[in-house]
């Protein structure tokens, strides 16, 4: 029977969709049945079913990454509980998710009132939801009636798209299929702050003052950028002032990486030798939407008052904080500084990046360098990238990356186009890489290229299943050494020195898994690469999959210790 009444539930999807979100991910529940009912069946809008709440969070937030907004559809209490840590994620890292539930209704909490039930998913506090919730977003709500329920969506979304910042809203069970009004047609927009004037012209100045008088200047760019849609603004300034430029991890791909002004990414001791020289001699950094995390202790240590920092929290120039001024105010009165005044824009040349197969080369495990066929993280790396780059491929992959060693090796990559790095840099979530896989794919159109550590596969490698369920070709590649290495590398790093005395710590080491098995298992196509030669085959392979995973297994030794963690793991 064809569906008369539009529903709130109707209500919210129509707004998510003028807003070009079209996938929905989802996990079932009987308390939020009416909204899920509902999106089976709208138009524009796909439900793409999720194998747990951590696999539908991560998902999520590549999705709100590469798209701009994200929705992801959990029940009650047990459901909302698990994705908290993927919500939480995307809150520190700035991607907009909407956080859709439902709660008992009003018939339920007058059984609760009168007799003292205990309803199912509940802690007893049928607020405990929103009230967590609170803590990981920029606005909750609690729907009790359609009655206003228009009103209060809207502002749900203007926030999350204002924020850039997850939301969370829940509906008592029947509200979602109670009677709706319709929206407008027009999309709903982002609030536009504006700077107090004097604020703005002070920051400048002082801004101004410490650009101007250094000898070194360098742009640290960070992933405010990219989310607030400034990248366009960030490469007129480095195109007028001629200053080089890197990124956090966070921020890599904030632009297309190339040109003469991008010296690499600026990842502490684990950047290349270059880089790190540069940022060591520079006097003056206009660091720009750049989430400062303890990854950056020396930069923090050694840099603080060499600083200007915009975010979109504050201004600050050397010890000055300017409040009540916007980070796109800020660089827009920059730029037309180093527009019109005499002396810019200064022709500083990048040094020439690294050629093939350095990095990769110079980083990795001198251990193995007489045994050419050893897979190591940078061989993997340097045998992966190369093929990409032969295959012209830079165009059409996106990277997905939890908190591991490999991430830490890849932030040395050079070519990646703009926003095909996604990491889990500040949240630092082990797992996030192959959940994220799904959502980045459908977020960006793009194929989801993921290197995970084997510990962190293991936490959620149900997520295998939900891109076979939804015929996505990502590939994810396990580094499979047996160890939780990032971890090994903080705990204790000398146990990666040969000979049995040094010995990793018992909780650092990892179940054996048949990785081919379960690739069949879950429907994927399994591979498995225990040296260069035939990691070069699998990726010849892999290259025109269509409509199925790919999970490749990368054997590498145990103790291989990348230099990049190596240097990391000494600081």
């Amino acid at each position: 029977m064809e569906k008369t009444t539009f529903t709130v539930a109707d209500y919210l999807l129509t707004r998510l969709l003028q807003l070009n979100v079209t996938e929905v991910f989802q996990i079932p529940g009987d308390y939020v049945k009416h909204f899920t009912q509902t999106l089976e069946h709208f138009p524009g809008v796909n439900a793409v079913g999720c194998i747990n709440e951590l696999d539908a969070g991560y998902a999520a937030d590549a999705y709100g990454r590469t798209r701009g907004l994200a929705a992801v559809s959990l029940q009650y209490g047990v459901s909302t509980f698990i994705a908290l840590n993927g919500v939480a994620g995307s809150y520190v890292e700035r991607s907009p998710v909407v956080v859709i539930s439902a709660t008992p209704g009003a018939d339920m909490r007058r059984i609760t009132k009168m007799y003292d039930v205990l309803y199912h998913h509940s802690t007893g506090n049928m607020a405990a939801d929103q009230e967590v919730y609170k803590q990981v977003t920029v606005a909750c709500e609690t729907l009790s009636t359609s009655a206003g329920a228009a009103e209060k969506i809207d502002n749900l979304l203007i926030a999350a798209i204002t924020h850039k910042r997850p939301v969370f809203i829940e509906c008592y069970k029947e509200v979602w299929g109670e009677p709706c009004e319709r929206p407008s047609s027009k999309p709903l927009q982002p609030l536009v702050f504006k700077s107090d004037p004097l604020a703005l012209r002070n920051a400048v100045t002082t801004a101004w003052a410490q650009i101007t008088a250094a000898k070194h200047p360098l742009i640290f760019a960070g992933v405010e950028v990219l989310r607030y849609g400034y990248a366009d603004l960030l490469q007129k300034i480095i195109d007028a002032s001629g200053f080089l430029y890197t990124t956090t991890t966070l921020g890599k791909t904030v632009l297309d990486e190339g040109g003469d002004k991008f010296i690499g990414t600026y990842s502490d001791a684990a950047s290349i030798e270059s880089v790190r020289d540069l940022v060591k001699a520079s006097d003056c950094f206009l660091t720009l939407g750049t989430i400062i995390t303890d990854d950056y202790l020396w930069f923090v240590e050694n840099k603080y008052s060499k600083m200007v920092l915009a975010t979109t929290d504050q201004i600050r120039a050397g010890y000055f904080i300017y409040k009540d001024v916007t980070m796109k105010d800020f660089m827009e009165a920059l730029l037309e500084l180093f527009k019109h005044t005499k002396g810019y824009p200064l022709q500083v040349t990048a040094p020439p990046q690294p050629v093939y197969p350095n990095p990769w080369a110079a980083n990795s495990d001198p251990r193995w360098n007489n045994q050419p066929e050893v897979i190591t993280y940078n061989r993997f790396f340097q045998y992966s990238m190369k093929f990409l780059k032969d295959n012209h491929l830079l165009d059409k992959i996106v990277m997905t990356f939890g908190v591991s060693s490999a991430e830490y090796v890849a932030t040395n990559a050079y070519g990646l186009r703009q926003n095909t790095f996604l990491s889990s840099a500040a949240w630092q979530i082990i797992g996030y890489e192959t959940g994220a896989a799904s959502g980045a794919q459908l977020g960006s159109g793009k194929r989801a290229w993921t290197v995970a550590g084997d510990g962190a596969f293991m936490m959620v490698c149900q997520s295998l299943s939900t891109l076979v369920r939804n015929k996505l070709n990502a590939v994810i590649f396990v580094m499979s050494n047996g160890v939780y290495a990032i971890e090994q590398v903080y705990v204790n790093i000398d146990a990666f020195e040969p000979g049995p005395e040094h010995k990793f710590d018992t909780f650092d080491l990892l179940p054996g898994w048949d990785y081919l098995a379960l690739a069949k298992a879950f429907g994927a196509n399994g591979y498995r690469a225990t040296t260069v030669s035939e990691l070069n085959n699998v990726l010849a392979q892999i290259k025109d999959l269509k409509d199925v995973p790919a999970l490749v297994e990368v054997v590498i030794p145990e103790k291989d210790l990348p230099d990049q963690m190596r240097r990391l793991g000494n600081e």
